[in-house]
């Protein structure tokens, strides 16, 4: 099948790569321009960029698809289909409509549950016992078209935004391989029961010490690795990126209440927080053990300010 392909990040590239594997024609990659990364923010590739350039496939890095120009050369493809993934782009109608199969998403969550451009994350916020992929038909909407394809998996107590991440992408490349090469009923979703992922905010990844520990526990998972869970401590960021709950210890909130090298405990509105690797600004990721070998935490020092 005679393909367009769209994305931008690891997700999308492990898709990328299942389809060339597949033996369809990829004939052009859409992914984002270069953008700063680093410490010496250099431009940096896209992982899909790095995939389009080891296999010599045409390639471009539009700011936007509506742009006559993009349109005109998408279009004189002909292509069988459009496939997207965690693109970061609006793909607008004047595109959607080209591809004689229409334009397939591959979405990181069960929709119509957790639209939107954070379903990873918001799915461990939440608590979610399961999640998993959704191929879908592409419309003008976010994430509201009709679904071609669902598969359901469970949520580890110890998953993280990475390791759902790269088990979601291997499913989601396996799935959207499958949705190709068989005719599929496209479904149309209950948008009474959809619910909305957006994107992840400086705030929302600062611990509050007054709420669950469950609460804390999930941030931490699910802005790891990207962008960490943090407190303040002595006026200074602290990340937090292993913990558990200590159910039915008790303490204030953000007050330590024990140290060592089975780790930091910090009390929170319900039960307290087990905290077992730390990162002071500038330093290293480290065990807490060795952050209190090199830092005088004290019991009843309080984080969070």
């Amino acid at each position: 099948m005679n393909l367009v392909f769209a994305g931008t990040p690891e997700f999308a590239a492990v898709a990328l790569e299942a389809l060339i594997g597949a033996g369809h024609t990829v004939k052009l990659v859409l992914t984002q321009p270069d953008r700063p990364a680093g410490r010496g923010l250099r431009p940096r590739s896209s992982a899909v960029k790095r995939v389009a350039q080891r296999h010599a496939l045409p390639l471009l890095q539009p700011s936007t698809l509506k742009d006559e120009g993009t349109i005109s050369a998408i279009s004189a493809l002909r292509p069988d289909a459009m496939v997207v993934a965690a693109y970061g782009l609006i793909v607008p109608k004047a595109v959607l409509r080209v591809p004689r199969l229409g334009c397939i998403n591959i979405h990181a969550s069960l929709l119509p549950r957790w639209r939107g451009a954070a379903p990873i994350q918001r799915a461990l916020l939440a608590g979610d016992a399961t999640t998993g992929i959704t191929i879908m038909q592409m419309d003008e909407g976010l994430d509201t078209g009709p679904t071609l394809l669902q598969h359901e998996i469970a949520i580890g107590a110890d998953d993280t935004a990475q390791s759902l991440h790269d088990r979601l992408a291997a499913l989601g490349a396996e799935l959207v391989v499958r949705a190709l090469a068989m005719p599929l009923t496209a479904r149309p979703q209950d948008g009474a029961r959809a619910t909305h992922a957006p994107k992840i905010t400086r705030e929302e990844t600062r611990i509050d010490w007054n709420e669950s520990a469950a609460v804390a526990e999930r941030k931490v998972r699910a802005f790891t690795p990207i962008p960490g869970a943090y407190t303040m401590l002595n006026g200074a960021p602290l990340k937090i990126w292993r913990a558990k709950v200590e159910p039915g210890a008790s303490g204030f909130p953000g007050e330590v209440i024990e140290r060592g090298a089975a780790g930091i405990v910090v009390g929170c509105g319900e039960d307290a927080l087990r905290v077992f690797e730390l990162q002071r600004a500038g330093g290293r990721r480290v065990a807490a053990e060795a952050f209190l070998a090199g830092f005088d935490l004290a019991i009843g020092e309080r984080m969070g300010a």
